[in-house]
Formats: C-alpha cells, structure tokens, sequence
C-alpha cells in the first residue's frame, strides 16, 4: 500500500477506533500511573499461579434452619440469642440464621421451648450475609492497596448456601493474609464541639453489637447499634457537655474509622428526648431513602463493625505459591503466546502465500490482544484461565478473519463495492452467529463464582464482543484496500 492508501484508511473511522482502543490501553497498562518498576508487565493484575502468593480457606461458623412455629418469631429469635450468646438472623419466613456452631440436637431443645420446631438444618449463611463477607474482605483489601485478589464463596453440592469463602492474594505472604482475615481498624465516635472541632465520645470496643439495614415507618435505611453501660453513658456525657442536646443541628455526630470519617448527622429529635433522662443503649444512624439509602447503610454496618466479620470463620485450608515459581509461569505463558503468533502467521502464509495479507491479519489478531489486555488491567485478574482465554481468542480470531478473505477474494482481487459489500456482508453474518453462540456458552460461567473458570468465560465474551463490534469491521476495510491493488 502506498502513502495515501494508507492515511485514507487511518482517516476510516473503524480502523481509527481500533487505534484509538490500542493506544488507550496501552496507556491504561503502562501509563495509568506509570509504573517503570514493573517492566512489561505494566499495571496487569496477575492471579496467584502467575504472581505467587497465598489462599486461605474458611468455613463459615453458622447454621440455616428452617422452622415452624404458631408463636411469634420474635419471641423465638430473642430466646436463642439470649441461650446461645450470638446473633440470629431471620432469612425469610420460614429460616433463621443462626450466627455461631452448635448441633440440631443442641437447638431442638431450645425450638421446643419456645413451642417451634426444626423442620431443615443446614451449615451454612445466608445470600445476604455471604456477600456482606464479600463486600468486607474486599473492602480490606483495597483499604491495603492489594488489587490482586480474588474472593469466592463455595457451596457444597447438595447444599443451598454458602459454606466457605475462598481469599487469594496475589504477592502476599501466608502471615499478611491471615492478618487481613481477622483485621479490624480503629472506630470512634466523636461529637462537633464548636466550628471544626470535635471532642471524642468512645471507640468501637463499646459497641456490643450491630443490626442488619433495615427501613423505618418513613421509608428511610438505617443501621442499629448497641452500646455498653459504659458506653453509654459516655455517650450521654459528651451530648450534654457539647450541646448536642441542646442544639443537635450544630453539634453533629460524627463516626470514623482509621482517620476517615465514614458518617456524620445531627441526634434525632427522640434520641434527644431520651437523652435527657438518662443513658441510651440502643441507637440507629439514618442514611436515606431508595437505593442510595440502603447502599449507604450496608455501608455503614461494615464500618460499625470496624472490619469484622458478621459470622465467625475458621480456615479450614491454605497454601502459598513461591514468587519464583509465578515468575516461572509468566514466563512459560508469553512464550506460548509467542508460539501460538507464529504459528498463526505461518499457517496463513501457506494459505495465501501473500505478505500483504499476513500481516494485516497478525496485526489486528495483536490489536485485539491489546485492547483485552487494557480492558481486564480494570476488571480481571490474568490467572491461566484468563491466558487460555486471550490465546482461544488468537485461535478464533484468525478464523474469522479467513472466513473474510476467502469470501470476499475474487481471482486474487476485490470484486466491485456492490459485490463486495455483498459478500462481507455474508461472511459478517457467519461471523456474528458463531459470536452469538459462543457470548451464549460463555455467559453462564462468567456470572457463575467459579475461579477456575470464569475468567476463561470473561476474556472469551470479551474477545468475541470486541471482535464484532470493533475489529473484524477495521480488517474488513483494510483487506479491501489491499486486495484492491
């Protein structure tokens, strides 16, 4: 092609975008911040078998029984709080999670004093508290500045809860990995004295325990909390002495963890009330309404909770992958990404016996390897199954891109634009069939939690979107160009 052929094509708006894709994912892995130290690798999140690093396993200390009682539950749930000293959640209803392990032969007894029977028992937490547990170890591991991790919840075959939450982290040795687990930060509360100034009431040790989101008579999230005696009263204390009784909007009640303030709201007119008679054991914090509302509230109860865990875990397995040995698997992986290149450019050499075409061909193959890469530095991890993902995409890339040539090549040259457009049209159809399949193979791994295989799914959905939508387009304006000469 000559000079002019080629700014014709850069001007073409489809091989622009793809420019455009590559440079910004480019920037993206090496740019976004420059990260100099880490060489070609950029700003890639690699999984434990390419990074080295350590998982840990944990049960969860919970069980989820299903009941039947003629009683109100109520009554049921305050007694084997008060029996078993620990929380108990009701799920639905029919089931309570019970937040702490003990036998159904233990519990029976305790059912049948409070008139209910046990009709299903199982190990295990709710949906909503496996993604609680979730939403905090990640939340730790962000506040830590570790990306490279990957949390999972596990359940048995045969069960219909989650039972373990599997934790991998990337560059992170055994010992660091176990602190996160069982990490908690410095909770305070702390009351607006004058301007700016704050004067502290307690820390979290004081806050005996913490209630679930729940929504008040006007439609407004919130998060309960209890207090000590102790606790308590100092809190009524620093209300009285700062003038939050006396003129809440101007003496805010502010909440931080590790240095951050994560809430802030002036006492409620009934919280005030009661806090002129005496200590207040029991509060709420109040964060909205509609979906922002509760986001914030689930939000909020992690921070009440300072870090911890709404149910008790035990690690029930563990490992570490040797630095040395992910740097070994990195290694094997660019070299098999290299061969599998190669291979592609010989095999559609053979075919062709045109340089013109090959190249074209391994450069939007590369291109599209790029933009993937650029796209998973923000929301995959590239673990062996991500890999296998990238070189499929090699595979079937190129065979889509041969499906282009081979329809619209008409004795060595393009037919003419009518023509043309006729059979890319075709071949683009073929093309977008076989993408719709695949999207539709892949879809349910990709939202299933299964680390062996979702980032497979993930990288594959994502190549064969790109490859529709953005390359196959690009190659089939450049091919023209090149065959019409």
């Amino acid at each position: 092609m000559n000079r002019e052929t080629i700014i014709t094509l850069v001007k073409d708006w489809r091989v622009a975008l793809v420019l455009l894709l590559v440079v910004g994912s480019l920037i993206g892995i090496y740019l976004a911040p420059p990260s100099p130290e880490k060489g070609l690798e950029g700003n890639l999140q690699f999984g434990l078998d390419l990074q080295g690093g350590s998982w840990l396993q944990m049960e969860f200390q919970s069980v989820i029984v299903a009941y039947s009682t003629d009683k109100p539950v109520g009554d049921l749930i305050e007694n084997l709080q008060t029996s078993l000293e620990t929380d108990v959640i009701q799920v639905d209803e029919d089931h309570l999670e019970i937040r702490k392990t003990v036998s159904r032969a233990e519990l029976e007894p305790l059912f049948a004093a409070s008139d209910a029977s046990i009709v299903t028992y199982q190990k295990g937490v709710s949906p909503f508290t496996a993604d609680e547990v979730k939403r905090i170890l990640n939340e730790k591991v962000n506040a830590l500045g570790m990306q490279d991790a990957r949390i999972n919840l596990l359940t048995p075959t045969g069960s219909e809860y989650p039972q373990y939450v599997r934790i991998e982290l990337a560059g992170v040795d055994m010992t660091t990995a176990q602190e996160i687990v069982g990490r908690q930060g410095l909770f305070e509360i702390r009351v607006q004295t004058t301007g700016n100034q704050t004067e502290h009431v307690l820390y979290g040790d004081q806050i005996t325990s913490v209630g679930t989101p729940q929504r008040d008579f006007d439609g407004r999230w919130g998060v309960s909390f209890s207090l000590s005696e102790t606790g308590a009263q100092a809190f009524r204390e620093a209300a009285l002495a700062s003038g939050a009784v006396d003129n809440p909007n101007a003496h805010n009640l502010m909440m931080i963890l590790d240095n951050e303030t994560v809430y802030s709201a002036p006492l409620a007119g009934t919280l005030v009330t009661e806090l002129r008679s005496g200590p207040v054991r029991s509060l709420s914090a109040s964060t909205g309404t509609g979906d922002a509302g509760l986001e914030d509230a689930m939000t909020l109860e992690i921070h009440l909770r300072a870090g911890a865990l709404p149910v008790k875990v035990d690690i029930v397995g563990s490992g570490s992958v040797p630095a040395a040995l992910g740097e070994q698997f990195k290694m094997t992986v660019v070299i098999a990404g290299l061969l599998a290149l190669l291979t592609v450019a010989v095999v559609v050499y053979y075919r062709y016996r045109e340089f013109s075409i090959v190249i074209p061909m391994v450069a939007i193959n590369l291109a599209e390897i790029i933009i993937l890469l650029g796209i998973a530095r923000f929301i995959q991890q590239l673990d062996l199954a991500a890999i296998a993902g990238l070189i499929a995409v090699v595979g079937t890339g190129i065979d889509q891109l041969v499906i282009i040539t081979d329809e619209v090549l008409h004795e060595g040259r393009v037919p003419s634009p009518n023509l043309y457009m006729k059979r890319y049209g075709r071949a683009f159809g073929i093309i977008a069939v076989a993408a719709a399949t695949v999207f539709v193979a892949m879809l349910p791994l990709a939202l299933m939690d299964l680390s062996t295989l979702r980032g497979f799914a993930i990288i594959t959905i994502l190549g064969v979107l790109i490859g529709v939508l953005v390359t196959r387009p690009a190659y089939g304006k450049i091919i023209m160009a090149i065959l019409s000469k």
